[in-house]
This record gives C-alpha cells, structure tokens and sequence, in this order.
C-alpha cells in the first residue's frame, strides 16, 4: 500500500487547494492531509500563514480559495461553534476564558448540567464540580479548586484550563498554537503526556511552535510555510533543525551573527543602587554608547521590574538613574517618576507584553507608530494624516515591516512585525538608550535574526541598549557584556570574552543561595 492509499484510509481533516486574501494574499494553494492518531507539526515564520491556516480549519475564518473534508464528508464550518460541534477543536495563543468565572463554568460554560434536566433550571454545583475535577485531573490540574476564578490562576495553569476545556467531548482534530508558550517544564510533560493520550484515541494534532526541540520530540511530520505557501511536508526524523529553519527562512542561518563594526564609548546611563522593596535590590550598572547589554536571570529575579524602576513605570525606594546631556560627559542624576520623564530624557522601553502594554491592536500601524510622536504628526494639536502616513512610511521601509501598508490595523500583522512596529515608534523619536524586555519572545527564528540586525544598527549609531531574555543562548550572541540578576540582586557583570554557560548559570541561581542560608541561620526576618 502506497502512502496516498494509506492517507485515504486514515485521513481524518484533508485541506486543498486552500488560499486567503486580505488585501493582498496571505494563504496561496495548500494542502494537507491529517491522519488520525498522528501529531503533524506546523511551522514558518511569523507571517508565513499558520495562524489563518489553523483558523480556516477551526472555523474560524473562512478560505477565499479551496476545499476541506472531515472524515470523508466535506467540511465548510460557519464559526468556531459549528467546528467545534463537529470535533474540530483549537487552543489558541490567546486565551479564551473569562477571568470572573470559575474553572468549572469556563470548562463547562455551554453546557452548565442543570438539576433534573430542566433547561432553564438551577446549575447542579455538584455535577459540575465532579465534571470539571475530571476534565481538570487530564491536564494534571488535580490540585486546584474547580470553584477558583480564572482570574486568580497564573498564565501557565490559565492555559491548562483552556486545553482542558477543548478536550471535553468528542475531539477529532486539535489545534494547538504555541501551547508550550506560557508553561513550566513540568506543566510541558503534562502536555505531552496528555498528547500521547490523544494520539491513542485516534485524534489528529496540529501542533504549531517556533520551539524546533518541541517539534522533534512531539510530532511524526512536519509541514513547513514560507510566505503564504507550503514549502515541505515530510517525516519529522527526515529533517534536522538546522534544514527546518532553512525552508522557514528561504537561507541558512549561522550560529553566530554579525553586528557590524561597532565604536564602545563613554558610559550614556547609569544605574546606581537602584532599588524597590525586597524585587529589586540595589542593582548597580552601567551602559556606554554603541553596547548592547544583556540581563539574563531566572524568571522571578527582578529583570523586568528593575526596566520598569528606570523607566519610571514604577516607583523606585532607593538609588539614581544618571544619563549623558551629551557624547563623552559624565552622566547626570536625573529625576525619572513616570514614563513621561523618561521619553522626555531619551529613554524608550520596549515592554515584553506588547500586545497588552505596547500596541493599540485594532488601530492601524500609522496610529501606533505616531503614538509616541505626536508633536511631530500633530503639530497644531490636531493629527496631521499625511504627516502620520509618511512617518509609518519611512519607518515601514526602514525596518522592513511585512504590511499591506500604514492604514492596516496592527492586530493584524505576525508578531515580529508587531514588534517591529513597537520598535519604529521609538526610533522615530530618536531614543538614546532603549531598554528591550524579552524582545524575541514569541517571534520566529527568521525574524528574530532581523531583530539582531536592527539592534546592531542602532548600536552602530552610538545608541545605548540593554536587552532582557529568558534565552541565554540569545544573550550570549548578540550581547557585549551580560548583568545576571538573581533574587532582585545583580550577582554578576561578565564580559564576552570572560564568560561561559555554566558561570552565568551559577550567578543566576547565587543569590538564591544567599537567600536560603540567610534563611536557615535567621528564618524570621532575615531577607527585610
């Protein structure tokens, strides 16, 4: 039996021939063949069409070109209710709870068991508890209360939730996009475990990450987009990483990356016993002109609360932030209370929650761009549209934005263009130092290289740039020097040419140490 006789025997979602067009086409003739009990992995940059494949297939957006089956029969859902009816389920990137009900309602919240089978009767609490403590205990969520608010639970167990609500029921096909995104480890092996399960059941998977390790691990193929259109399909055990990342991109990319030549200065900010309660703990550093500096640390350390503390998003206890008036000076003392400060002295923060602090999502990029520019598209205090159109222009040029031009709502465009967008709103105003927090996150490697490249440009104007990642990894290819913070303190500056894996590891994890043998020696009151 040849492998198109095989696929016809165990197809459970075909796709062909499938295409998208908005203002200009973002899905160009693709099919794919689902097979049941199989994980198929879909990757390609952001921009590449995974997200409106997958929400074709979910129901919901509708194709402009082609046809879709679902165990034989042809499938054309109306909404992402129609789909889900028919087995057809989707956990999203962003999540789709309510933050004021319960676990168990958003579990159950289309089909509330109600007592004595009235439908318009009272809920049966204690069929609903009992049903949720089942749909959660697939997920390993056994120890938390089904009658918790949503809202009350971390990101992490938010999305088990979600995954666990997609779960109930007749599930034929499961989409899950970036699911790991928001994980432990341990909330990972979970997943895993749960897919297996799945795959046992006979249900089709679609699992869609940038995380290539995750892909290898978890999926029997993989299927590869590149601008729209499906490059590869192929066994996953038939491709490395590097060759994936090679149809992702359309070119090979290396290990290492080149910054361009680049001039190290006088020092344009420094941070000196900056400090906020126990989160932050008299951090000192500085950054010169034309140096990327990295924070590494582990999650909880403080990395994104000492951004905040210099950028006047919160208030700081203790410590000065000082800057240069000018190339080669001393940096000064200024006062910095609020956001509005630091934009006036050059500052810009680039935040790690850009859909929900950095981007306006149904405003179009023009509007988004202008936001932190307004003196310049408003001079009479009224928006001037050419002005606003020709400053998204030139900063849709120069940062190379994949959008069908500035009036397209920026909700609209893949994550690396977003940030994109993020950024060219502060490059319009000519930032001296700009403080990137998790810049690559949630962004392909494609367009995280284009990221590199723009941080090396700026450095290369002189500018000073300190960059927070998760991603030693990251850390170590683009960073001159790298700060590790470690329980709100900084443990360690280490320079390129001095550091290693493991000593930044260690720094990371020192300040815990200290913490627990301060702890153990004097356990009441020993940290204040």
């Amino acid at each position: 039996m040849d492998s198109t006789d095989h696929d016809a025997l165990t197809a459970v979602l075909s796709v062909t021939g499938i295409g998208k067009t908005y203002a200009e086409p973002v899905l160009s003739d693709v099919a794919l063949t689902l097979r049941a009990g199989e994980v198929l992995a879909l990757t390609g940059e952001n921009g590449a069409g995974k997200s409106t494949l997958s929400k074709i297939i979910g129901g919901l957006v509708a194709p402009t070109a082609g046809a879709m089956r679902l165990a034989g029969a042809p499938y054309a859902p109306a909404s992402r209710t129609d789909a889900e009816a028919l087995g057809v389920r989707m956990v999203m990137q962003e999540l789709n709870l309510l933050p004021t009900l319960s676990v168990a309602e958003n579990l159950f919240l289309n089909r509330l068991p109600k007592r004595g089978g009235i439908p318009l009767g009272w809920i049966d609490r204690r069929r609903l508890h009992d049903d949720a403590r089942d749909a959660m205990a697939q997920v390993g969520l056994e120890a938390i209360d089904p009658d918790t608010l949503v809202g009350e639970l971390g990101i992490g167990h938010q999305q088990m939730v979600e995954i666990a609500r997609n779960l109930i029921g007749d599930c034929r096909v499961l989409i899950l996009d970036e699911p790991t995104a928001m994980l432990t480890a341990r909330e990972v092996d979970l997943l895993f475990e749960q897919i297996d399960r799945l795959k046992a059941r006979g249900v089709a998977l679609v699992y869609i990450s940038h995380r290539l390790e995750e892909l290898a691990r978890v999926a029997e193929r993989v299927a590869v987009l590149r601008d729209g259109r499906l490059v590869c399909v192929d066994a996953m055990a038939n491709l490395t990483s590097d060759q994936i990342v090679t149809l992702m991109v359309g070119r090979e990319l290396g290990e290492r990356i080149d910054l361009g030549e680049r001039r190290i200065g006088a020092p344009l900010l420094k941070v000196d016993g900056l400090g906020r309660a126990d989160v932050v703990r008299d951090v000192t550093f500085d950054v010169r002109a034309g140096e990327i500096f990295g924070i590494s640390g582990l999650i909880g350390a403080g990395r994104t609360e000492l951004m905040r503390l210099i950028y006047g998003a919160d208030a700081k206890d203790r410590g000065t932030v000082s800057l240069s008036a000018a190339p080669g000076m001393a940096p000064a003392p200024v006062r910095i209370a609020s956001p509005a400060d630091a934009v006036r002295h050059g500052i810009a923060l680039i935040t790690e929650d850009r859909k929900g602090e950095g981007l306006l999502l149904p405003q179009p990029v023009a509007a988004n761009i202008s936001l932190g520019n307004i003196g310049s598209v408003a001079p009479h205090g009224v928006v001037d549209p050419k002005r606003e159109n020709a400053l998204a222009n030139r900063q849709i040029d120069t940062l190379r934005i994949r959008t069908s031009g500035p009036a397209q709502p920026v909700g609209e465009l893949s994550g690396g263009n977003q940030q994109k967008v993020v950024i060219g709103r502060w490059l319009a105003r000519d930032c001296t130092v700009l403080l990137f927090d998790e810049p690559t996150r949630g962004i392909d490697v494609g367009a995280k290289f284009d990221i590199y490249g723009l941080m090396g440009a700026l450095a290369r104007e002189g500018r000073a740039l300190v960059v927070v990642s998760s991603d030693l990894r990251e850390l170590m290819l683009i960073c001159d020097r790298i700060g590790v913070m470690s329980a709100g303190r900084m443990t360690g500056i280490f320079e390129r040419d001095a550091w290693s894996q493991d000593a930044l590891l260690a720094a990371a994890f020192a300040g815990y140490r200290s913490r627990d043998a301060l702890l153990a020696t004097h356990p009441a009151g020993a940290l204040s």
